[in-house]
């Protein structure tokens, strides 16, 4: 009688849980800003009509405000949208919105060392901001350095001769050998193998990151570690970069001068020595925060060049208008500097408008509160994952006059001159902006320049599509070829 009873006293066990859990979840729900019901367990996750964010925010927002709630399966993310209240958080509330929450896809690699840390995340980034403008990020000395990676870019675009081809290959090369040099204080070999797997793996990774399966691996990450699937690869690939990285570390031990630091890893290596004792730091914090500075740096730049290319090939009006400022400006007998970047605020106002024209969201790096607070209106727990929607600050119908359509007028005055947007936020803002956006932005501008002196772009195939919301989606397959 007894064997026979136990069954059903675990279905009732487990049916209290359940009920047990499901009051808790609605409890939780009525404490947040309002949002759309979630599932059970799966949250928001697998409904269309609230993921991805950067297509459904402005009727999410429009039935709750600017700030609600989603579901990442079982956690809570509170979203701000639009300018005036996504800058409040940022700036105004920078210490409240100051933390950072278990990153799942970056912990599995990292294991919550180095630029990740929450523990550890002020004293590196303190060390790094420092370290690169010693080296020269935002200075004359980089922008020469940048300069004459362009120069090669431009010799190695002239092989092609006028023939279809890839502008990934030949556009990551050069930005690599840019961050190489800050980095490891060499460059990895143009065509080399190493050099071809690292890349391969960097963009895996961040396509992996942003994709809606990386999503769902943030959320449940301890069900699906068990699980096999692709992501069991980028974790795999991942652990390459850093034995690469440890390698590096490694070499540069044994050629270590403590009165001549080459690059980035001699510094931290240095850093280290200094505060042996204190072990606030350790070599994994320098592998990871080179891994993670390798992944954002390399790639997210590399995409916007490759993207910015493409728009100049779609709008041709927007190349000819760049090239004339180039020709009146620079001329053809030098070539274009960083002192140039104000006298040609045409091309300045493209780049920061390839930088704002991308639909795209980042609900798996979101802020957390860092104490509870009451935010226009609605109380937000100490411990909450906060994610500022930067397409909603970019798009912002009451900040951008017809910011659907791609122009760089956005960031020019009546009379032509380069203008500031506050409603401009490409790296984020306040204490957790990425510390790479003085040499992202550099390169940009110099690469662009010095593009566009030398060449014109097009499209291997005529199209008419010129629906920049697609675009960048798109061109994240690779599937575009540019004509020079």
């Amino acid at each position: 009688m007894q064997v026979e009873m136990v069954p059903g006293a675990i279905i009732l066990f487990i049916l209290f849980l359940l009920i047990f859990w499901a009051f808790q979840f609605q409890q939780a729900r009525g404490r947040l800003p309002p949002g759309p019901r979630p599932w059970l367990f799966l949250g928001n996750l697998l409904q269309k009509d609230v993921l991805p964010l950067y297509k459904t925010y402005p009727k999410l927002s429009k039935k709750y405000g600017p700030v609600f709630t989603i579901w990442m399966g079982t956690k809570p993310m509170v979203v701000i949208c639009g300018h005036e209240a996504v800058k409040s958080a940022l700036v105004t509330h920078s210490e409240e919105f100051g933390g950072r929450p278990l990153v799942p896809i970056v912990d599995q690699v990292t294991k919550s060392n180095g630029l990740i840390s929450e523990k550890k995340w002020k004293i590196i980034r303190r060390f790094t901001l420092t370290t690169l403008r010693n080296l020269g990020m935002g200075q004359k000395s980089m922008a020469e350095r940048i300069s004459k990676e362009a120069h090669c870019l431009v010799k190695k675009m002239t092989t092609f001769e006028g023939h279809p081809f890839d502008i990934v290959p030949p556009v990551t090369s050069t930005v690599c050998d840019v961050f190489c040099s800050v980095i490891f204080g060499n460059q990895l070999p143009y065509e080399g193998k190493t050099f071809s797997e690292l890349s391969e793996i960097s963009d895996t990774f961040s396509g992996f990151f942003a994709s809606h399966l990386g999503m769902v691996y943030s959320a449940l990450p301890n069900i699906l570690k068990f699980f096999p699937g692709p992501h069991k690869k980028v974790f795999s690939d991942c652990n390459k970069v850093c034995d690469f990285i440890r390698n590096n570390v490694d070499a540069h031990k044994k050629t270590l001068d403590p009165d001549n630091p080459r690059d980035f890893i001699d510094c931290f290596l240095l850093k280290l020595e200094k505060e042996e004792d204190s072990s606030v730091l350790s070599i994994e914090d320098l592998v990871m925060s080179v891994f993670v500075l390798f992944i954002a740096g390399t790639d997210s730049t590399r995409l916007f060049i490759s993207y910015g290319l493409n728009l100049l090939a779609r709008f041709p009006n927007v190349q000819a208008k760049a090239q004339e400022e180039i020709d009146d400006v620079v001329g053809a007998n030098r070539s274009p500097s960083i002192e140039d970047r104000m006298k040609l605020p045409y091309i300045n106002a493209f780049v920061h408008e390839i930088l704002r024209s991308p639909q795209a969201s980042n609900e798996n790096f979101p802020r957390m509160t860092t104490q509870d607070m009451n935010f226009r209106g609605h109380f937000i727990p100490q411990g909450t994952a906060v994610l500022p929607l930067r397409v909603s600050v970019h798009f912002d119908p009451l900040c951008w006059e017809d910011p659907e359509t791609f122009d760089p007028s956005h960031f020019l005055d009546e009379k032509g001159k380069f203008q500031k947007k506050d409603a401009y936020i490409p790296f984020s803002a306040g204490k957790r902006a990425c510390p790479g956006d003085a040499l992202a932005r550099m390169e940009l501008f110099l690469f662009f320049s010095t593009l566009l002196q030398k060449f014109t772009f097009y499209l291997d195939r005529d199209t008419k599509d010129t629906n920049v919301k697609s675009l960048f989606m798109v061109f994240q397959n690779k599937n575009q070829y540019l004509l020079i």
